[in-house]
C-alpha cells in the first residue's frame, strides 16, 4: 500500500490540510472517509438534516454518502467523492480536524476494535490472523466483509462495520482475511461482561407542571421500563430505534414535567449498551424534542 506522500507532488494537493490529503488518498483506495474533531468525535449535525431527516432515510441506514451541505451524522457523512471532500462546505471541518475516520461497512470491511492488552491476547488465541493496525491502547483487526456493528461483545472488544466509523491509524501489517464466522457469531451472543459506558446526561428534561398528568408514578415507571426493553431488544437499525423510542417517551411524558435526569440517564444507558455513542443519544433526544415542538 502506498502513502499519501507517494503521490505526485501536485501543488494544489500539497496546499491542502494534512488530514484532508490523507482523506483524499483513502478515498482513492475506496474507503469512505470523514473528519474527526478532538476526542475522536465526528462533527455535529447540520441544519439540513435536523430531526434525523438525513440519517433516518432507509438508504442512509444501509450505507450511502450523506447528501447534506456539511459533515454530519458521523458514518453517514463518510464519502469517497473528492469533490465533496474538497467542497467549501467541508473546508472548515478539515481545517480543524484532529484525525481522519472511515466507514468500514461502506468499504465492505469489519474492524474488530481491541481496546487493551487482554483483548489483544484473546484475539490472538481465538481469531484468524488478518491485517493488524496498532492503536493507542490495543489493535484493530481488519477483515474483508461487512456486518452489523456491536459494541461490548466482550470486555474491551467492539465490532465496527455498518453504521459505524473507525479512526484511520495507518495501513497496518499483514494480509486482510475474509470475515470469519467466529466474528459474526460475536454479534449474536450476549456479552458476559458489558464494558461500562459513559453516561453524563447533558440534555435537560422538558419543563412542565412537575407532576405526571396520569397521576400515577407507576405509569411513568412502566413506560420507562418498556422503553429500555424496546431499545435493548432491537434487532437492527439501532439509531432509528433509539430516536423513535425517545420520541414515544417524550410524546407521552414530555409535556407534564414528570421526566427527570434519572429517567433520561436510564434511556441513555440502555442505548449506549447497544452501541450508541453519547453524542448520538444527545442528538436523538434533541431531534425528538424538536419534532414535538418542545
Amino acid at each position: 500500500m502506498t502513502h499519501p506522500t507517494d503521490f505526485p507532488r501536485d501543488p494544489a494537493r500539497l496546499a491542502l490540510p494534512e488530514h484532508l490529503r490523507t482523506a483524499l488518498w483513502l478515498a482513492e483506495l475506496g474507503l469512505p472517509v470523514l473528519p474527526l474533531r478532538a476526542g475522536k468525535q465526528p462533527y455535529g449535525n447540520c441544519r439540513a438534516c435536523r430531526n434525523s431527516e438525513c440519517g433516518g432515510r432507509p438508504h442512509m441506514l444501509a450505507a450511502g454518502p450523506c447528501v447534506c451541505p456539511a459533515p454530519c451524522h458521523a458514518w453517514g457523512a463518510a464519502t469517497t467523492d473528492p469533490d465533496a471532500l474538497t467542497s467549501a462546505a467541508w473546508a472548515g471541518a478539515w481545517r480543524q480536524a484532529q484525525a481522519v475516520a472511515y466507514h468500514p461497512g461502506g468499504a465492505g470491511l469489519t474492524v474488530v476494535d481491541l481496546d487493551n492488552a487482554d483483548a489483544v491476547a484473546w484475539a490472538r488465541q481465538n481469531l484468524p490472523t488478518t491485517k493488524t493496525v496498532a492503536t493507542t491502547r490495543g489493535e484493530h483487526w481488519v477483515y474483508r466483509g461487512a456486518m452489523r456493528s456491536v459494541n461490548g461483545v466482550r470486555p474491551g472488544v467492539d465490532l465496527k462495520s455498518t453504521m459505524s466509523y473507525a479512526q484511520w491509524r495507518g495501513p497496518g501489517t499483514g494480509t486482510m482475511a475474509p470475515l470469519p464466522d467466529v466474528v459474526r457469531a460475536l454479534a449474536e451472543k450476549q456479552p458476559s461482561v458489558v464494558r461500562p459506558k459513559p453516561c453524563t446526561v447533558t440534555v435537560t428534561a422538558p419543563a412542565g407542571g412537575g407532576e405526571c398528568r396520569h397521576r400515577s408514578p407507576a405509569y411513568l415507571e412502566r413506560g420507562i421500563t418498556m422503553a429500555e426493553q424496546r431499545i435493548k431488544e432491537a434487532r437492527d437499525s439501532i439509531h432509528r430505534n433509539v430516536y423513535r423510542t425517545f420520541l414515544a417517551v417524550l410524546s407521552v411524558h414530555g409535556g407534564c414535567g414528570c421526566l427527570t435526569d434519572a429517567h433520561i440517564k436510564r434511556l441513555f444507558t440502555a442505548s449506549q449498551e447497544r452501541g450508541e455513542s453519547l453524542r448520538n443519544c444527545e442528538d436523538a433526544w434533541t431531534n425528538a424534542r424538536t419534532t414535538l415542538g418542545m
